[in-house]
């Protein structure tokens, strides 16, 4: 007898939420009330949240989406739907308060899902650390060497000026890590390619 396979729902909404949220930047200088803004945390709380789904340019959303379409679909069918939203949410929030904690410029803006992502990469390195990742399609790297030097290369980034918001990766990946060793003695080990 099969179980039931469930079919993602939400990497889809979140993808199709982040799109919409592109084409109303495009649309509207409003969307600057919704970017994330350390010196204004407090004052507009709902930053920490709709931020995520708003990205700098066409670029930043391809590749955002490009992540979240692979990596989320495959956590997704492992946790279900509810607890991946969930996830998504509180890496996406943490990893705002890890740049709110780490910008070297509390008026400059950050926008994008990468936090948000990078927690879903670190739950999957925790819970499935020998899945496969082909690294421009022709290097297998096992996922926890994968995420394990997406880490370094933030910490590293940490002390040199950029437009990355490192510590919003940073927290948001130790929100799915922390996240992943919760889990991972609730699943089954899965041997995956991406």
């Amino acid at each position: 007898m099969f179980g039931i396979v469930y079919k993602p729902k939400w990497t889809f909404i979140f993808i199709a939420i982040c799109v919409v949220g592109f084409l109303f930047e495009q649309a509207s200088d409003l969307f600057i009330y919704f970017v994330f803004i350390p010196s204004l945390a407090l004052e507009a709380p709902w930053i920490f949240v709709t931020s995520i789904f708003l990205h700098a340019d066409l670029s930043h959303l391809f590749f955002n989406m490009l992540a979240l379409f692979f990596f989320g679909r495959y956590l997704e069918r492992l946790i279900g739907g509810r607890t991946f939203a969930m996830l998504f949410l509180i890496s996406g929030v943490v990893g705002n308060i890890g740049y709110l904690i780490t910008s070297g410029d509390p008026w400059t803006p950050a926008l994008g899902a990468s936090g948000a992502i990078y927690g879903v990469i670190g739950a999957l390195a925790v819970i499935t650390p020998f899945a496969l990742v082909f690294i421009y399609g022709i290097l297998p790297l096992p996922l926890i060497v994968v995420a394990g030097f997406w880490a370094l290369a933030d910490l590293v980034g940490l002390f040199a000026p950029s437009t990355v918001a490192h510590g919003a990766h940073l927290a948001g990946m130790f929100v799915g890590v922390v996240f992943g060793i919760y889990y991972r003695g609730r699943l089954r080990p899965v041997a995956r390619y991406f």
